[in-house]
């Protein structure tokens, strides 16, 4: 479990491959915000939600 007071945000990339990120920090360049922002736990816990497929949006696409 993680006591830890920071705040993080879910980001997404446009291979739709998702990460946490400190929340207030600028996103690094090809990262955007994904709407959810909380705990570590928390957030990881969307993720873990929402990320069914790992493998990168381009080869879902290919495998079409």
């Amino acid at each position: 479990m993680d006591d830890s007071p920071q705040s993080y945000t879910v980001v997404l990339n446009d291979e739709e491959q998702y990460s946490i990120w400190p929340a207030g920090r600028d996103l690094p360049p090809g990262w955007h915000h994904a709407g959810v922002t909380g705990t570590k736990t928390d957030c990881l816990a969307h993720i873990g939600t929402v990320w069914t497929d790992m493998r990168p949006l381009s080869l879902r696409r290919a495998s079409e």
